[in-house]
């Protein structure tokens, strides 16, 4: 018998050191690099040992009572009614005790609420399934599109060390500055989490809640939606990467150049070649999920592009669904969520991909017009 304990025990042990071995991992929650995670984490703690310190009485005195007076001592049990001072006591202690936990609570959600006289405000808006940024005063709007590739996902690649964590463009903060983020939603609702930074925001179509940081040290902090928002949940991280202030400066002036330069290519002559390359880009981003990377989809809630019909020989049509969407479908409306350029690029690419092959190309200024008609 002793021989099988030794053997599961050894076992045992050696489970728990390979586990901890392949992975970092711990009980409790992140301290976080923000004066209100550090607050949020000191108030669990203090909660958790206020509960410690009540179980631990409880318990003891419980334990104590059944050894000291069990029936094999000859312990007789107490007749009494209405006893005055326990009714008192054990209305007062918890009085007491509630009071202890709520005062430091308020003062935390009263800090974690105050989100005025912030230095920068961003709006955040979730998509099925990417987040929006826009730069409130400052003219710089971006979509932050996961990038870990579909081979990962599908295991015909190796995982990267940040697999499901990582976007093609992050949201960008200063430190020392205090940020505001106004968040809301597109179409379902999702919620805004990084844990780095204790913030955690439903994102409501038709509201907005408020939520702020202020991150002192330069650094990369991850996240996720962690509201359950249809297909590709599991797929739409957060990052943000906090950057010095003078980094940030010189990061925001190349946005804006970019989108200065983006506005022009509006009126640019394009080959059916640059369309083509750039609409791959904005299919894998904004499309792959659904209809496939090999326009296939995964009918009949996701029709296929390869061999459609209205790819083929609807110009207007396919233009339309991309623009406007398809009510009562998973079809987002794309002409609140892509330039003109990407617009045309990615239809243009749908058109000529997987063997369709039309040799029509689309052009911004044909996005503007059709835009300019409805």
């Amino acid at each position: 018998m002793l021989r099988y304990a030794s053997a599961w025990l050894g076992g045992l042990s050696l489970s728990v050191l390979s586990s901890t071995a392949s992975a970092e991992w711990t009980i409790n929650m992140t301290k976080g690099v923000t004066e209100v995670s550090h607050s949020v984490f000191n108030l669990h703690m203090t909660i958790f040992w206020i509960c410690v310190a009540i179980g631990v009485i409880v318990f003891g005195v419980m334990f104590w009572s059944m050894f000291m007076h069990r029936k094999s001592r000859g312990a007789v049990p107490a007749k009494f009614h209405e006893n005055l001072s326990v009714e008192i006591l054990w209305t007062v202690v918890p009085l007491i005790i509630l009071i202890g936990m709520a005062v430091p609570a308020t003062k935390t959600l009263i800090d974690i609420y105050d989100a005025d006289e912030s230095d920068v405000d961003v709006l955040v808006t979730g998509y099925q399934w990417r987040w929006q940024y826009s730069y409130l005063g400052e003219d710089v709007n971006f979509f932050s599109n996961m990038a870990t590739s579909r081979d990962e996902i599908s295991n015909a690649a190796e995982k990267g060390p940040n697999y499901l964590l990582e976007v093609d463009e992050p949201l960008v903060i200063p430190i020392g500055q205090k940020v505001r983020f106004l968040i809301t939603s597109a179409d379902v609702i999702h919620s805004w989490w990084v844990p780095a930074l204790a913030v955690k925001k439903d994102a409501i179509p038709g509201f907005i809640n408020e939520a702020w940081t202020r991150v002192e040290e330069p650094g990369i902090y991850r996240g996720q939606c962690t509201e359950l928002c249809g297909r590709e949940h599991a797929f739409m991280p957060v990052v943000v990467e906090a950057k010095t202030q003078e980094d940030y400066a010189i990061w925001l002036a190349e946005k804006k150049e970019l989108a200065a330069r983006e506005a022009e290519l509006k009126d640019k002559d394009w080959t059916l070649e640059e369309l083509m390359e750039r609409g791959e880009r904005v299919y894998a981003s904004a499309c792959a999920s659904c209809h496939q990377p090999n326009g296939e989809g995964v009918p009949p809630m996701f029709p296929a592009l390869k061999g459609s019909d209205m790819v083929l020989n609807d110009v207007a049509g396919h233009i339309s669904i991309v623009v406007n969407g398809s009510p009562g479908t998973a079809m987002p409306a794309f002409g609140r969520q892509l330039s003109e350029v990407d617009l045309a690029a990615v239809i243009t690419y749908e058109r000529n991909a997987w063997e369709n092959n039309t040799g029509e190309m689309v052009s911004p200024l044909d996005i503007l017009e059709f835009n300019e008609g409805q």
